[in-house]
């Protein structure tokens, strides 16, 4: 007979004694029974709770063999002990599929089932969400809570993923009722080098996840209000979250990747504005059409910013891709120019000429902003990407 998928449904506890006996009994006499193409484990992971949680959980194992206790002798913080709870899954229990969810009831037992069919269905990554069709915060929040909930988790989603697929796909990035999958995910994440310990981590996992090729998946979370035990929320929540999310995207190589892009950016627009005005002046005498003389003028000036990014670039931006002399690097740099005469010449020039046309020669820079902030920089900043310096799979 074919051996089942290990799930280990990891739940955090501190002061829990309230809630923690009766969501035993419930998973482990309940839900677990129900769930047929799995084998299905409940891991508490305890801080020695002052209210004596763990002993509860302790008494409890006696009745279900696939009930486990990881006591922490310190509070390790919910993301501290997370981390705990899913290398012992891994390497004592080991899982093929972790799930995250709260001892209080707020995450329903039902859920566990669904996510479980999403991983079978081929997803590696399912996540509840309160903000999709069938998904809902409690009714009893007050104003307060729902707007910190909504305005962090939009946020969120805005610093981790804009103006990616995912900022679109991940509806509830703070949501703590997910399902991953170890093989090839999990298991390759350095948990020892966490940003947060507590609950950043839940931004830290996803955007790992995410950037490690995961299929993700949502399914509704009917969010229930905790009406035992005490909060994990507590009064720097807001600020580690927000904490996180910055570093995460300040640190990704694709983010130091575009502020190098930027900054070059910047000085090719300096090159650009000088040399306008520069060949703007000297052809004033020569060319009396004031959108033909600043078409000209601006083609001259951007060709000699198109050549100070390209260098520039090449040496710093994408040194990792860097182009050596050669005939691959005069191949490219031509490939560029010929790319560069739509995006950093043609377009620009003619809404510089034609904006300077119709309102007046004195909106010459603010056209030349439109030009390069609009069309300039997104096109060369996909065509350096896929063309020029595109990766070597």
């Amino acid at each position: 007979m074919e051996k089942l998928p290990l799930a280990v449904v990891v739940i955090p506890t501190y002061n829990e004694a309230e809630s923690i006996g009766e969501m035993i009994d419930t998973l482990c006499g309940k839900i677990f029974p129900k769930i047929k193409d799995w084998q299905c484990k409940l891991l508490v992971v305890d801080d020695t709770s002052p209210d004596g949680t763990y002993k509860i959980v302790q008494n409890k194992q006696k009745q279900y063999k696939n009930l486990e206790l990881y006591l922490n002798p310190t509070k390790a913080g919910i993301g501290g002990a997370y981390v705990k709870g899913f290398r012992h899954a891994m390497t004592s229990i080991g899982a093929d599929v972790i799930i995250e969810f709260d001892a209080d009831f707020q995450h329903p037992p039902k859920d566990i089932p669904l996510l479980l069919n999403e991983i079978t269905a081929g997803y590696d990554y399912v996540l509840g969400s309160r903000k999709i069709k069938g998904g809902s915060n409690p009714k009893g929040w007050g104003f307060k809570r729902i707007f910190f909930s909504e305005v962090g988790g939009l946020v969120a989603r805005f610093g981790l993923f804009f103006p990616g697929k995912m900022f679109f796909k991940i509806t509830d990035p703070t949501t703590g009722l997910k399902a991953s999958r170890v093989k090839g995910f999990v298991d390759t994440m350095d948990m020892d080098h966490l940003y947060s310990r507590n609950f950043g981590y839940k931004l830290e996992f996803l955007y790992k996840m995410v950037q490690l090729g995961a299929k993700v998946k949502e399914i509704p979370l009917q969010f229930g209000l905790r009406t035992k035990g005490e909060s994990k929320i507590e009064s720097q929540t807001a600020i580690d979250i927000f904490r996180s999310v910055f570093l995460l995207r300040w640190n990704d190589p694709t983010t130091q990747k575009f502020i190098k892009f930027g900054c070059i950016g910047l000085f090719g627009f300096g090159i650009n504005k000088f040399g306008l005005d520069i060949f703007s002046k000297a052809l004033q005498n020569i060319i009396n059409t004031v959108g033909v003389r600043n078409f000209i003028a601006n083609a001259l000036a951007a060709e000699i910013s198109i050549l100070s990014n390209f260098i520039l670039n090449n040496l710093w931006t994408f040194k990792n891709e860097k182009l050596v002399w050669g005939k691959v690097l005069i191949q490219k740099f031509a490939t560029f120019n010929l790319s560069s005469v739509i995006s950093g010449i043609v377009i620009p020039s003619l809404v510089i000429g034609a904006g300077t046309q119709i309102f007046g020669d004195q909106y010459r820079f603010l056209f030349l902003v439109i030009a390069v902030f609009l069309f300039t920089v997104p096109l060369n900043w996909f065509i350096y990407n896929h063309v020029i310096w595109k990766k070597k799979k």
